[in-house]
């Protein structure tokens, strides 16, 4: 069997990355079109995942460079942040709850538009797939370790990870975006080592590889056209063909118990 090149697997992902952010009306547009591609994908996908196990036994040290970077800007952005809003003392605090000020509802303010026209994004791989999610909205990176499961939880959930005294709910990543094409072989064939942590939640996600932190604009990405289903997929960066995570649409989504192709109430 006669392997695709790497430009012929892109062309696969752009096109079905594409098809999401299209947004379908019914699910059965959503099958036809993306039926085909998801059964192209699903062999190179796994070939790939397959063919880098070895080397990801192997400590990789450009792996512990993207962590350190990573790391270095959200404890310098939480500085920032700290300095701009220090914290009420006490005294302020009661104030507020004795005057009975209640805080008006947020209104969620699209992803574009909250991180300026130059941001930075970590890049990183489940099953073959790249994902792209701002550096300022997450939360840390971990090395997975002991995951303990669950009953009663979402098929997505692998469990919980303790870490120091926190409790970490990891999600397999392949498995909540590309459930279509999640199978057996592929199941065998993931080896998550880090966990990319959402914002200031317990959500994270599984990751196999970190690829690489990237400066983007917003005209690098495709935005999504409308609302409605799938609002965890911001964009698609253009040149990279990868999908662009909204964060805090994901945690939502996960808070509530909901797959990546379920219908937000």
């Amino acid at each position: 069997m006669t392997k695709q090149s790497p430009f012929a697997r892109e062309e696969i992902m752009e096109a079905y990355l594409d098809s999401l952010l299209k947004e379908p009306q019914t699910p059965e547009d959503v099958t036809a079109r993306t039926a085909k591609l998801l059964e192209q994908a699903s062999q190179q996908i796994t070939e790939a995942a397959l063919s880098s196990t070895s080397e990801l036994d192997q400590v990789d040290d450009e792996q512990e460079k993207i962590v350190q970077d990573v790391t270095s800007f959200l404890s310098t952005t939480e500085q920032r942040e700290e300095a701009k809003h220090p914290e009420m003392d006490a005294s302020e605090s009661e104030e507020v709850e004795n005057h009975g000020v209640v805080e008006p509802k947020k209104v969620k303010t699209p992803l574009k538009d909250t991180l300026g026209f130059r941001f930075q994004a970590l890049f990183f791989e489940v099953a073959g797939l790249t994902l792209a999610v701002p550096l300022t909205t997450l939360g840390g990176i971990h090395q997975i370790e002991k995951v303990g499961p669950l009953f009663g939880k979402p098929d997505w959930f692998m469990g919980v990870m303790l870490h120091r005294e926190s409790k970490l709910n990891v999600v397999d990543s392949a498995k909540w975006v590309m459930p279509e094409k999640y199978d057996e072989n592929l199941a065998q064939s993931l080896n998550y080592r880090y966990l990319i942590m959402l914002g200031e939640s317990a959500w994270g996600l599984s990751s196999e590889k970190l690829v690489n932190t990237v400066n983007l604009t917003t005209d690098d990405v495709k935005w999504r056209e409308s609302t409605g289903k799938r609002p965890w997929l911001a964009g698609m960066v253009k040149e990279k063909m990868c999908a662009l995570i909204d964060v805090e649409e994901l945690i939502s989504m996960l808070n509530k118990g909901l797959g990546s192709n379920d219908q937000t109430p």
